[in-house]
């Protein structure tokens, strides 16, 4: 199973995300329609453009708590200051990727920022 987790600016639109989503798994070399659920934090819960992208390619976006994203902190290999002082998070894609993949996940593709939206893939490890 593959998550992808997605941050962005407040207004980011759906194409910009998708645009992100895509440089990801260009990134990881995968169609993004491996892809199985998207993921963002609690701060992004109503960002119009993640709950579109969502809906665009029919797929479940998983809303994760602080405590979901603190636990797979130690997991992130970026740190963005701007996700810091907004989520508490050194990334939040990462963070969110990786905890939608689940305790036994590893990141494929560490953040990414494409057009103002960033994107990170994790793997869940128990199935591959």
């Amino acid at each position: 199973m593959i998550a992808a987790g997605l941050g962005c600016r407040k207004g980011t639109s759906a194409e910009a995300l998708l645009s992100a989503l895509a440089a990801a798994c260009a990134e990881a070399n995968i169609s993004p329609q491996s892809v199985s659920v998207l993921a963002t934090g609690e701060i992004k819960r109503h960002e119009p453009g993640l709950i579109e992208l969502a809906e665009r390619l029919r797929l479940p976006l998983q809303i994760l708590d602080e405590a979901a994203l603190k636990q797979a902190e130690g997991r992130t290999r970026t740190l963005s200051k701007h996700s810091l002082a907004q989520t508490a998070t050194p990334s939040l894609s990462e963070a969110a990727a990786l905890a939608a993949a689940g305790e036994a996940s590893e990141l494929v593709v560490a953040r990414l920022v494409a057009d103002g939206a960033t994107c990170a893939l994790a793997r869940s490890k128990d199935h591959t």
